[in-house]
């Protein structure tokens, strides 16, 4: 019997990596050069390849499975986006008290509201506040009514 030399190069990289991510035509690849070099005396049972197949089919479904969530919060994040901008943008025009970043209680005008950074920013006299800022919506104290 006959004994082939071992090559240094291997048809398949293992590095780690996405790219390198075993898919389905190089399982299919390893999959035949298995049973092309199977001892015929003793092959492999269907048994085993029926199982290397399940066990592939379940891989491809845990990673479409996780692309799905990925991108269900891909979505969910850019909704939870557009509902801040859809309830700030209803503040336009009303006064609000706020803290600023001195930890001030003032208040001020909505000019306008943009996003930041995922964050409602509402423009108020010409600085930006984050809507989490905001404590009051209504009219500001007048002079007449503290006294």
């Amino acid at each position: 019997m006959q004994i082939d030399g071992i090559s240094s190069q291997d048809p398949i990289s293992l590095s780690g990596g996405k790219e390198s991510a075993l898919g389905k035509d190089a399982f299919m690849s390893l999959l035949v050069m298995q049973m092309k070099n199977q001892d015929p005396m003793e092959p492999t049972k269907n048994d085993q390849m029926l199982a290397q197949l399940a066990q592939f089919q379940s891989l491809e479904e845990m990673d479409e499975l996780n692309n799905n969530i990925v991108g269900l919060a891909v979505l969910q994040q850019s909704n939870a986006v557009l509902e801040q901008l859809t309830s700030s943008s209803a503040l336009i025009g009303q006064d609000v008290r706020y803290t600023n970043e001195a930890g001030d209680e003032l208040w001020g005008k909505v000019e306008a509201v943009r996003i930041e950074e995922g964050v409602a920013q509402l423009q108020i006299g010409g600085k930006s506040v984050p809507l989490g800022s905001v404590l009051e919506i209504g009219v500001p104290p007048t002079a007449e009514t503290q006294a």
